[in-house]
């Protein structure tokens, strides 16, 4: 189907409405930064903020919903895998509070 349009400008307003219909609806924010604005964390950072070892940072934090993985996540047969971790901020505070109550209770 050809479209014809009378100005350029009638052309301009209907693709720009064109791509908002096809854009998804972002959920509304709740006064943090979206996640890929915040601060984010290396496992390093996080080990000497908490005054753990980065191995102990990364099991906290490698099956942690949100956290960035950079690497070969699958891995290879037989072969190590290089998996970079960062975490951002909001989930940084949201593990924390997780592992204050359950030790506070």
């Amino acid at each position: 189907m050809t479209r014809s349009f009378s100005s350029l400008e009638a052309k301009q307003a209907w693709l720009r409405e064109r791509q908002a219909a096809s854009l998804p609806v972002e959920p509304p924010q709740t006064g943090e930064a979206p996640i890929w604005a915040q601060r984010h964390y290396s496992v390093a950072e996080v080990a000497r903020m908490w005054n753990l070892s980065t191995d102990a940072v990364r099991r906290l934090f490698e099956r942690e919903p949100g956290v960035l993985m950079i690497g070969d996540v699958e891995g290879r047969a037989g072969k190590r895998r290089y998996v970079t971790l960062r975490i951002p901020e909001s989930v940084l505070e949201r593990v924390h509070r997780k592992l204050s109550r359950v030790s506070a209770g």
